[in-house]
């Protein structure tokens, strides 16, 4: 990606770009604060029976009955994305647009997830994206312990299929789920854990970032330290 096009994306996510010489172009000062070049995504043929496993993984989840919230459900979020990504972002829950869209991270929310992942060089199809839950815990409420349990099986099955060489966890409930940890998101955010031998980074989520505009440039690190951790993954 050319420093012009990162820088506004930057600026799309509210990071405001440090100009260190009044001669600087734009460009030049991007590049001074990032250096950060997209991976090179390939796409490869999904094997038949992997195809199949998804078809069945996806059928289970659509038919689940497994908690009280297929009661209050408009349909379930399956996720969505490249089921071969090296890259898989984790989120909470679904909210009221993706209960009604049956889609993952849509809205504003959504909207400004999509310019967090062009600012690093990726776009939603180079990525799979998906839910603890998956299905809309009503009014937006956090998850409960019950229903987390009822969704890991499928999470974790996503996963299994996906092999993804890291993963985003997308603000807390989604941190602490996964790393097995009540410990608060500023405690957990800045360095790289792992799940099962997969390095995981934690994000603050997209729509905590909409009601708090000081914490984007966090976000922003948070997101150069995940692509710097993936590339010494390839390396």
């Amino acid at each position: 990606m050319d420093n012009a096009t990162r820088l506004h994306y930057l600026d799309a996510m509210g990071i405001d770009v440090w100009v260190p010489r009044a001669s600087a172009s734009l460009a030049d000062a991007a590049a001074e604060l990032v250096d950060v070049d997209g991976p090179t995504i390939e796409t490869k043929p999904i094997a038949s029976a992997t195809i199949e496993s998804w078809d069945l993984l996806q059928a289970e989840v659509a038919a689940c009955r497994k908690c009280a919230l297929c009661e209050t459900r408009t349909q379930t979020v399956f996720g969505s994305g490249n089921k071969q990504a090296d890259w898989m972002l984790i989120g909470e829950a679904p909210g009221q647009s993706e209960d009604q869209q049956g889609q993952p991270f849509v809205g504003s929310a959504g909207q400004l997830l999509t310019e967090m992942l062009r600012a690093i060089g990726l776009a939603r199809e180079d990525v799979f994206i998906a839910n603890i839950l998956k299905c809309r815990p009503p009014g937006n409420r956090d998850p409960n312990a019950d229903e987390i349990a009822a969704c890991h099986d499928y999470l974790m099955r996503q996963r299994a299929l996906i092999k993804p060489k890291i993963i985003l966890a997308l603000g807390r409930i989604a941190a602490q789920t996964l790393l097995k940890t009540d410990a608060p998101l500023a405690k957990l955010r800045g360095k790289v854990h792992t799940l099962e031998g997969t390095p995981v980074v934690v994000v603050y989520h997209p729509a905590y970032l909409l009601r708090s505009l000081i914490d984007k440039r966090k976000a922003w690190l948070d997101l150069q330290l995940a692509m710097n951790t993936y590339k010494k993954f390839e390396g």
